[in-house]
């Protein structure tokens, strides 16, 4: 496909869910489309029944082509079937975080302005004393008594099906499902304020899954091991959906069941979010490692632990960078080896590593990355009931990522940082970024967080706040005498403290400005206290 064409919006047959779904119904009907671990599969044809059924359910409901429907459950056939029959009524399909309680679930509940909502019965409790918003009706899942207690005016009842195929009328849509349509709203964890909704248009949701990967194929089959409420794991749902291809899913990632998962379900691709990769990897060698059918592993962002996954588990590693925001403007694999890489910008993007004034940097410097699209509707659609933070956002006709990057000579870009968690030190830039991917590579750390705190001298200093694996045992003087192997002297810490958890938000992020915030808590351990001392080696 030629640059001109890709940069073409898609037509409604080849980015739309309700027209993908019949298409591939009609085209391999008996073909397995998902396979839920320790339960049922479906084929593309089930699939489909299983969504005209529920469809038809939602419409009987009062769902319009157009409303918005809130969906709060995890991973597993209720919320494949959820998503997609709300999508096949031309529905807008609202996704809500497991994690959400108290402000931010009233918060989201207050933005969206849905009166229905499709839950998982366990979570409801969540909703008693809470301002509901247009909230009126809510259908349950799930196994359990009724909700003891919800919101003044909104009622319930258990969400069942007919078993009988529904009559085509009351699936019909007043008007085509159109590709630059609102496929979805989903909201974004703030780590440092209220969450918003990002509205994704099923042209964004083409471009950032099926348009995105050239090294997936209809015979793949893609474990979906994060939840379906984000869209790293939406995109890769979509785009097996696109390709004919086939997915499983499993209700959530869990390092001990991983790879039984990965054999049972006979999966050959993976997306790895975060610390995934690096909890797989702090697990005991095993005679079974290189005893499975995963044979393509996506691990964003790609950081120093990643080309050890390779060698251990003898996989190909891929990357891809990526917002709810955005659509995956960038790519890079199989052969990867450098921590930060994401890639050459796909033909229908257009980057930027910017100054503060938006200006392009020379190569090699350390700049915000912007991007813009020559894809009508790729990138997001605003940020729903919130114009000020979408202004602001796409100021000078660029999205701003509020990601550090750079570029080397033959148009590569590289993930330094967030552009807020940059630590200044003695004169130096340091990546907390880099420095946690480090910290990491240690036998004895499960996570690691780096950030500023303030120097008696001026610029900063470096904590970290680490978490140990199961039954280790660290003593930061022995972190430090490791890192100082590793790292240039200016970016070993001055400040450890281990903890059983680090904070994070309700999406699982890592909340840093909490840590900032704590600074130097009780048990932070100091290393000019202790007497170390590092400097730079002399030449001559």
């Amino acid at each position: 496909m030629n640059d001109e064409a890709r940069g073409a919006v898609p037509d409604r047959q080849a980015c739309v869910l309700r027209y993908l779904l019949e298409a591939q119904a009609k085209k391999i009907p008996n073909r397995i489309f998902v396979r839920f671990h320790k339960g049922p599969s479906w084929t593309y044809a089930q699939t489909l029944a299983q969504v005209r059924r529920r469809a038809a359910t939602l419409r009987q409901e009062g769902v319009k082509q157009g409303d918005r429907v809130l969906c709060w459950m995890g991973n597993g056939p209720e919320l494949l079937a959820n998503w997609f029959a709300i999508n096949y009524l031309g529905a807008v399909y609202v996704p809500l975080n497991t994690g959400l309680r108290g402000r931010p679930l009233e918060h989201v509940l207050e933005n969206a302005q849905a009166s229905l909502m499709l839950a998982h019965r366990a979570l409801t409790g969540r909703l008693q004393g809470l301002a509901p918003g247009a909230l009126k009706r809510i259908l349950l899942t799930g196994e359990g008594e009724a909700p003891s207690a919800l919101p003044a005016g909104v009622s319930f009842a258990a969400l069942a099906d007919t078993s009988s195929e529904p009559a085509a009328d009351l699936l019909a849509t007043d008007a085509p499902i159109e590709p630059w349509d609102t496929q979805s709203i989903m909201y974004t964890s703030g780590t440092t304020g209220l969450s918003k909704g990002v509205v994704t248009s099923y042209v964004q949701l083409y471009t950032m899954g099926p348009d995105a990967f050239d090294c997936i194929t209809p015979e793949d089959r893609c474990m979906i091991a994060g939840p379906i409420f984000h869209c790293g794991s939406t995109l890769y749902v979509y785009a097996m959906l696109a390709y004919g291809g086939s997915i499983a899913m499993v209700p959530e990632f869990r390092t001990a069941e991983f790879w039984d998962a990965i054999r049972e379900t006979e999966s050959t691709v993976v997306l790895l979010l975060g610390v995934m990769a690096n909890f797989l990897l702090k697990q005991p060698p095993s005679p079974r490692d290189l005893e499975h059918p995963l044979r393509k592993v996506f691990i964003v962002p790609f950081g120093e632990d990643a080309p050890a996954f390779k060698t251990r588990f003898g996989v190909d590693l891929y990357t891809v960078y990526n917002m709810t925001e955005i659509a995956s403007p960038l790519s890079a694999g199989p052969g990867l080896t450098e921590a930060g890489r994401c890639g050459k910008p796909r033909p229908w993007f257009e980057l930027r590593v910017g100054d503060a004034q938006d200006r392009a940097l020379p190569d090699g410097e350390v700049g915000e990355l912007l991007i813009r699209s020559h894809r009508p509707w790729a990138l997001f659609s605003g940020y729903y009931r919130n114009p000020e933070a979408t202004a602001a956002s796409m100021r000078n006709g660029w999205f701003h990522t509020g990601d550090a990057f750079r570029r080397d000579g033959d148009g590569t870009f590289f993930f330094v940082d967030r552009l807020k968690d940059v630590i200044r030190r003695r004169g130096e830039n340091i990546s907390s970024f880099e420095l946690e991917g480090e910290i990491c590579a240690h036998p004895a750390v499960r996570e690691a967080v780096a950030v500023a705190v303030p120097s008696e001298h001026g610029e900063d200093e470096v904590l970290t706040v680490v978490t140990l694996v199961e039954e280790a045992a660290l003593a930061p003087e022995a972190l430090i005498a490791w890192l100082a192997e590793r790292v240039p002297h200016y970016m070993v810490p001055r400040y450890v403290r281990v903890v059983l958890e680090l904070p994070k938000t309700a999406s699982g992020k890592l909340q840093k400005h909490v840590l900032r915030t704590e600074g130097l808590a009780e048990g932070t351990w100091d290393r000019d206290a202790a007497g170390i001392r590092l400097r730079r080696e002399r030449l001559g």
